[in-house]
């Protein structure tokens, strides 16, 4: 790519109004990295909702072009790991906040944040996955190492119709697990059932606080997004020595709970942050990925949108409108 210029989804801030427009950038004006990367893809996610329409506070730095995930093409190398050509990755690293993220047609990265494209998955593929599908492997990993295993009762997934969820859901049927997918959007059974779910609850079951400190024991693991008085719920209700990873707070950042599900019956809560995994366990994990998802699956549950549908899509997104993953086409 010899063009000086490129294209990109630009968010700016004027007198406390967040507004985002497309512009061409000149390519000298990109941050500093040792690997250039022309962009195909990218993703949206919650996180970039809430950083193109002004919503949340997750951009630090204005002018900036949001887009956590990316995925495309070396086309300038001075790292000795990624020559001309190689097909790569990158989630996290503070890309589309306070770094320039994926809504571009070019970025200049470190040679730590990324990852070569897993044998297997095509680009586009790959940010159906993105920072979705990582911290959904991720939380399955963590629960994995706590001694999680198929036989041990059913795992249930809150927020099940979202970018995470539904990949949990997803990876987990495929590795064997009875899945219990808890979500609000009672349209969602067929398409939860064809994701593995075993069982559909609706949220109200798991949003009210519990009545005790301690419930029956339903669950021998659980992924859990919402956070909040769900998240204390699933605690309360969690079987001995049970685990729960909590990757989000779509419903609250508070937790209102007790110790005695720590100390009665063992159980752990485990904090997952995809974004700074290092990079031998991003590999793995995307080696993961590409093994334990079906790639017909996961294009089932894709949406692909143009860059100039990402503002009007991340309202969407927020307000609980979208079902399983939208990649953006970053030249479409």
């Amino acid at each position: 790519m010899q063009n000086r210029t490129f294209l990109a989804l630009v968010v700016d801030k004027e007198e406390e109004q967040v507004h985002s427009s497309i512009r061409e950038i000149e390519r000298d004006s990109l941050p500093e990295g040792d690997v250039l990367v022309e962009v195909a893809y990218s993703s949206l996610n919650y996180k970039d909702g809430l950083a193109v329409t002004g919503r949340g506070k997750v951009i630090r730095r204005y002018p900036l072009a949001p887009g956590i995930d990316l995925a495309g093409t070396v086309v300038e190398s001075d790292s000795d790991q990624f020559r001309v050509g190689d097909t790569v990755l990158a989630t996290g690293w503070g890309l589309g906040e306070v770094h320039w993220g994926g809504y571009a047609q070019l970025a200049r990265l470190e040679t730590d944040w990324l990852t070569p494209l897993p044998a297997g998955l095509t680009l586009k593929q790959a940010m159906a996955i993105g920072t979705a599908g990582l911290t959904a492997m991720l939380s399955v990993a963590a629960l994995e190492q706590q001694g999680l295993q198929p036989d041990q009762g059913a795992v249930v997934v809150t927020g099940a119709t979202g970018g995470v969820g539904s990949l949990a859901v997803a990876i987990l049927a495929r590795l064997g697990y009875q899945v219990v997918a808890s979500t609000g959007r009672a349209e969602a059974q067929d398409y939860l059932q064809n994701l593995g779910a075993s069982k559909i609850i609706d949220r109200a079951e798991l949003a009210e606080p519990p009545a005790r400190p301690l419930v029956s024991g339903r669950w021998a693991g659980a992924i859990d997004v919402v956070g909040g008085s769900t998240l204390a719920s699933l605690l309360a209700s969690l079987k001995p020595e049970a685990s729960v990873a909590a990757c989000g707070l779509a419903g609250g950042s508070d937790l209102q709970t007790t110790v005695f599900p720590f100390i009665l019956r063992g159980v752990n809560l485990l904090g997952i942050n995809s974004g700074t995994v290092p990079a031998e366990q991003r590999r793995e994990l995307w080696d993961r990925l590409a093994r334990d998802l079906s790639p017909d699956l996961l294009d089932g549950l894709t949406q692909v949108i143009p860059l100039a549908a990402v503002p009007d899509f991340g309202h969407k997104i927020i307000d609980g409108q979208i079902r399983g993953r939208v990649v953006v086409d970053v030249n479409g």
